[in-house]
């Protein structure tokens, strides 16, 4: 199957499934004095962003200091999926741009890879108070929102950061130590999970993990072609 039959069958699959039949609910911000009118799905990542940065529908909302959409290439054959912001990107605004993200960067560097080739994103576009984990609604509610991204990108790999990422995309209810490291097929594509950089810098004696994982995605990308 070539690229550009990958790419049709991926955003024919995403538009295609029930919770975006009739176009997302976008927030009430998005439209002043019609809160809760249903639109058509964006065109583009930009206009998308643009539609829900102002989301509060779930508390996170009310907590956050920047919505954090997500960065990179528009039309990237691998998008990365985190958990969520950390303090740094809520700062900021931008994904992965702490420790963890300056420790992806030398990771995709190790393999000749770089952010230019990849899309990078998270389940929850705001940072939950104090780092911890997404609860089941907030991912529930962002779901939709990572699941738009993916249907404009229409990726040919995804990589899952960490068992929430996997959990919210797969549905897999497993420990990350038997998902680590597997590629599943999943609508059209290949999903490869990995731990989070952020389990490297509390574990650096597992990196070697990670740097077959990272050895294999870079595999995953030179057979795309």
């Amino acid at each position: 199957m070539g690229y550009e039959e990958a790419r049709t069958l991926a955003h024919g699959y995403f538009r295609n499934l029930e919770l975006f039949e009739d176009g997302l609910m976008l927030p009430a911000s998005s439209r002043a004095g019609r809160p809760g009118t249903r639109e058509p799905l964006p065109r583009d990542l930009e206009s998308f962003h643009a539609a829900i940065s102002g989301c509060t529908k779930c508390p996170l909302g009310y907590t956050r200091t920047k919505f954090v959409f997500g960065v990179g290439n528009p039309e990237a054959p691998i998008v990365f999926v985190g958990e969520a912001p950390g303090r740094d990107e809520d700062l900021q605004g931008i994904p992965f741009v702490g420790r963890a993200g300056q420790l992806l960067d030398h990771m995709l560097a190790e393999v000749g890879l770089d952010r230019r080739h990849v899309y990078i994103c998270n389940v929850l576009k705001c940072r939950p108070p104090g780092n911890r984990d997404p609860e089941p609604l907030e991912i529930e509610t962002c779901r939709p929102y990572l699941l738009t991204q993916l249907s404009l990108i229409a990726p040919r790999i995804l990589v899952c950061l960490g068992r929430h990422a996997a959990t919210a995309l797969l549905d897999l209810q497993l420990p990350m130590k038997e998902l680590r490291g597997r590629v599943i097929p999943w609508q059209g594509m290949q999903v490869l999970v990995t731990y989070h950089p952020a389990y490297y810098l509390r574990n650096m004696n597992q990196r070697t993990l990670g740097e077959q994982d990272f050895r294999l995605l870079r595999q995953m990308y030179d057979e795309l072609s």
